[in-house]
């Protein structure tokens, strides 16, 4: 780390204390390796170009630390620009800088291209503010396949940022921890973290608090991060597993292969000792002896790799076992997710209202939170202010009382008027409505009459029309008793006469049917009328009644107003004392600011007359040196010449 510290030296034309400190305590520490900690060092520009060229180089260097350091954009992106190609890096701390579009995109680009960083804390910045910057780092995050921690912790992601990462999820195959607690990703984004985990088998741990995310959301995604490391758990135990068999076997082999090669050392042993002894049926007992030898490791070794291979299968089989119970929780966790899905269709409306509403109160806290700011800056500016201007206001002050005094007066008589006019108008309005009443009432009765006029008149046609009918009716049977006798006189023309009444007899029936059918009708338009004449009288109760409602609204509307003008007669009572409070108490305080001139003007009377004096004595310490001055003068050598001159 000596030759690291050398070169930022060397690098930078105004090197920072506190770095080359830090560098120097990193190479005393860890012997050129391990850990720099410039958190909270206010890097400049410059600082951060000379370490963004030395970084790739820095081959010891694990863990780097720049979290509150206050960088500029440009100069983490000169920083990130260093590491894409540093291979040592394994952890990186840039929380609290407020990394915003620049940093985004240098943070994605840094993703993309390094492959040795695997811990990121970006707690406190400002990435998720620009949306395109942010995508920006989504597709460098998507793109990486070596990082396993990122904190992303209040960093102003809303749920369109949190729909990006989620993309990125998807693609990502090395993330484990996620943490995006105290951001304003809200139900969409909450939802889509949750999609994403159906094809992210990776991630294990993904922290949403302060999110304003379901707690039905929530619950699904624990349970799908349970899943994964359930998975990974399993996975790796298979893996172990896999690793010891295969030692197991490689073990047995070795074992097969020592053994087989004893044998033959034996076999080759018995050989020489045949040879040299020369006796046939002892070298053929011990060669029958030796195959027997033989075939029974042979046999052995088979039973050994029927065990090997009976365990290998039953491994086998355990594993298959495992992987089915593993799916059918995977299904059954799907279920779940599902079930707990269509919950959630359910409340989207409730939690898109409740996000608009946290939403609004969010942006009328920050609002608050800036008037309060600005309210104290102003109230400092006023602090200083109100001593110039007291002495105006003292002037201004009775003025302003005395036409205070007058404008109470007056809004007073205006507000006595104004309720006087305002009852007096209700006064007249209630007797309009009461004329309004009686004029309805009267027309009422008219109608009523016209009506059992019309009825009366149509009583009296339909007894005419009847009158007339039985007239007619009278008339045709004497005209057809006359012409029977004349038919009786006329025997010849009998028959003709006959045909001649049948005609007559169907006409007279025709008639008769038509008269009863017209007598049906003008019945039935009678009935008519009287059903006219009841609709009528019910709109005009309908109609009184609904006169007497508005009317009692109206004498609730005065009421209420009367109740007003009370109200406003109390609120007049209470500004009345509250100016008579004010009144005194700005009296207190003009007595007690005109206290505190009489002691300020004491006190510059005394500062005056010191200032005096001391100029007095500073005159006459000038008038001493002035002649001493002289008198040094007059007594050297150079006096005594230009007095001899």
């Amino acid at each position: 780390m000596e030759e690291l510290r050398r070169a930022y030296a060397r690098l930078c034309a105004a090197p920072q204390e506190a770095v080359l400190r830090r560098l120097r305590e990193l190479g005393a520490a860890a012997g050129g390796g391990g850990r720099l900690d410039l958190a909270a060092q206010s890097l400049s520009l410059e600082t951060c170009g000379a370490l963004g060229r030395l970084l790739p180089g820095a081959a010891a260097l694990a863990e780097l630390a720049l979290g509150d350091c206050g960088l500029s954009e440009e100069g983490a992106k000169l920083l990130l620009h260093g590491l894409c190609s540093n291979t040592t890096v394994k952890s990186l701390d840039l929380k609290g800088n407020n990394l915003r579009t620049v940093g985004a995109e240098a943070l994605g680009k840094l993703l993309r291209q390094n492959k040795s960083i695997r811990s990121l804390i970006l707690e406190w910045n400002s990435l998720g503010v620009w949306e395109e910057g942010f995508s920006i780092f989504c597709q460098g995050l998507g793109a990486n396949n070596f990082l396993q921690r990122l904190d992303l912790r209040n960093n102003q992601i809303n749920h369109q940022g949190a729909v990006e990462l989620a993309m990125a999820l998807k693609q990502n195959a090395s993330l484990q921890e996620l943490d995006l607690r105290w951001n304003n990703i809200g139900l969409l984004g909450g939802r889509a973290l949750l999609n994403c985990l159906h094809s992210n088998k990776t991630l294990k741990r993904l922290e949403l608090a302060g999110n304003n995310v379901p707690s039905d959301i929530l619950k699904a995604v624990e349970q799908a991060t349970d899943h994964n490391q359930d998975r990974q758990t399993i996975l790796r135990e298979t893996q172990n597993r896999a690793h010891i068999l295969s030692k197991e076997v490689l073990s047995l082999k070795d074992e097969k292969a020592k053994q087989f090669l004893d044998l033959m050392d034996t076999i080759d042993k018995q050989r020489e000792e045949i040879a040299r002894s020369g006796r046939l049926q002892m070298t053929e007992a011990a060669l029958a002896l030796s195959e027997q030898k033989v075939h029974n490791l042979g046999e052995l070794l088979n039973a050994t790799k029927q065990e090997q291979t009976s365990m290998v299968e039953r491994h086998f089989a355990e594993l298959q076992q495992q992987k089915q119970e593993g799916a059918d929780r995977e299904g059954k966790l799907l279920r779940d997710l599902s079930a707990a899905s269509e919950k959630n269709l359910l409340l989207r409306n409730q939690v898109d209202e409740l996000e608009k509403k946290c939403k609004v109160q969010q942006d009328q806290l920050f609002q608050v939170k800036q008037d309060l700011t600005n309210t104290t800056a102003e109230l400092k500016l006023r602090a200083v202010q109100a001593e110039e201007r007291l002495e105006m206001e003292k002037r201004r002050f009775k003025q302003s009382l005395e036409d205070m005094e007058s404008l109470r007066l007056k809004e007073v008589d205006h507000m006595t008027q104004h309720i006087e006019a305002s009852e007096r108008s209700m006064q007249d309005r209630i007797q309009r409505l009461e004329a309004i009443r009686i004029a309805l009432e009267e027309e009422l009765s008219q109608v009523k009459a016209a009506a059992l006029a019309e009825r009366g008149q149509a009583e009296e046609e339909l007894i005419k029309v009847r009158n007339q009918a039985r007239l007619e009716e009278q008339q045709r049977l004497e005209y057809l008793e006359e012409k029977l006798r004349l038919m009786t006189e006329s025997r010849d023309e009998a028959q003709n006469c006959c045909l001649k009444q049948k005609q007559m007899v169907a006409e007279a029936q025709a008639k008769a049917n038509q008269l009863s059918l017209h007598a049906d009708g003008l019945r039935r338009r009678l009935e008519e009328l009287q059903q006219d004449l009841n609709s009528k009288e019910e709109e005009k109760v309908t109609e009184v009644n609904k006169v007497k409602v508005e009317l009692q609204e109206q004498i609730g509307h005065l009421q209420a107003e009367r109740t007003a003008q009370e109200g406003l007669r109390e609120k007049i009572a209470a500004l009345e004392r509250q100016l008579k409070a004010l009144s005194s108490n700005h009296r207190e305080a003009l007595l007690d600011k005109e206290g505190e001139i009489s002691l300020l003007q004491e006190k510059l009377r005394m500062k005056e007359a010191d200032i005096s004096r001391m100029r007095e004595e500073e005159a006459q310490r000038a008038s001493f040196l002035q002649n001493a001055i002289m008198a040094y003068v007059q007594g050297s050598p150079l006096g005594t010449r230009s007095s001899g001159k």
